[in-house]
């Protein structure tokens, strides 16, 4: 049975669309009612379009282990022929949460510590460090590994001059999220709910894949973007389809209930799979493969 619409008398305002809206939706209900609320199709479905939200929420918060940055200073290199006192003192000590600490972004100069060393001047004692001039890590920088073995921070050097390039990777994924939030609704309503979210499903898991070759921090970010357009565009359309299969009663437990939990899944998830691989490459390999396992859900 058709839903009657009010008569086309000219353009339809908000007030004959929605009781029109609330029939169509009544009579859709009305129809489907045979199959049933709670079967083993609903069922089915309610779980696999659930579970397809996981990888929604690895990729939410990746970035906060991908991109990590940990304990670091100055690399003095080992070709430097510097006394063993010197090499220790090598690095200025500076105020950080309330306690001294060796800088990050600055060391003494390599050339005068050079001369020093070569004197046999001892540092404290023969020379005065506060009026030894600084230069800044001109040799690159040495990382702690605890926690992180890796991460594009210390795979492309995303510290002190470079630093702002860390929060603008989180920021463009985001900006992504923001573009797949405009287009993902039209692009389904045109292409059909199904293909739309296996495609989506596809380029949030294959664009993934790809930053796992990333050879530099441009083509990591550009890639990251795209993640987060198929991220977000898999969750609406998901979202979607559940509720137009789903039976009424169903459908609100699903919006509630069963899309938000198994994205706090991922979530969940996230830090377990960083605990145990601290390798940013391998661990961006093991939050992709999961989205491989929905690929038989399309036959």
């Amino acid at each position: 049975r058709r839903a009657s619409f009010p008569a086309a008398t000219g353009r339809l305002g908000p007030r004959s669309i929605r009781p029109a809206l609330a029939r169509a939706m009544y009579d859709y209900d009305e129809l489907t009612a045979f199959l049933g609320e709670w079967g083993p199709f609903q069922r089915l479905i309610f779980f696999l379009l659930s579970a397809s939200i996981i990888p929604n929420g690895f990729n939410g918060m990746s970035a906060v282990f991908l991109a990590g940055t940990p304990e670091h200073r100055c690399r003095v290199p080992a070709s430097a022929n510097l006394s063993g006192e010197w090499l220790n003192l090598s690095i200025p000590l500076e105020k950080r949460g309330g306690r001294s600490v060796p800088s990050r972004c600055r060391r003494y100069r390599l050339e005068a510590l050079l001369n020093f060393s070569a004197l046999h001047l001892q540092p404290g004692r023969d020379v005065n460090l506060s009026q030894v001039e600084q230069e800044k890590c001109l040799d690159g920088w040495e990382y702690s590994r605890d926690p992180y073995l890796s991460t594009i921070v210390t795979e492309w050097n995303l510290v002190c001059d470079d630093d702002w390039k860390t929060p603008l990777t989180t920021s463009l994924f985001f900006v992504g999220v923001l573009l797949g939030s405009f287009i993902s609704g039209q692009l389904s309503d045109r292409f059909g709910r199904k293909a739309i979210l296996f495609a989506t499903m596809g380029i949030q898991t294959g664009f993934s894949f790809l930053q796992i070759f990333s050879t530099s921090w441009e083509m990591f970010t550009v890639l990251f973007l795209i993640v987060g357009m198929g991220q977000i565009s898999n969750y609406v359309v998901a979202f979607i389809l559940g509720t137009e299969i789903l039976g009424k009663s169903v459908r609100i437990i699903y919006c509630t209930l069963g899309v938000c939990i198994f994205y706090a899944f991922g979530y969940m998830l996230l830090p377990l799979c960083a605990y145990f691989f601290r390798d940013w490459r391998t661990l961006l390999l093991v939050l992709t493969l999961p989205g491989l396992l929905y690929v038989p859900l399309w036959w």
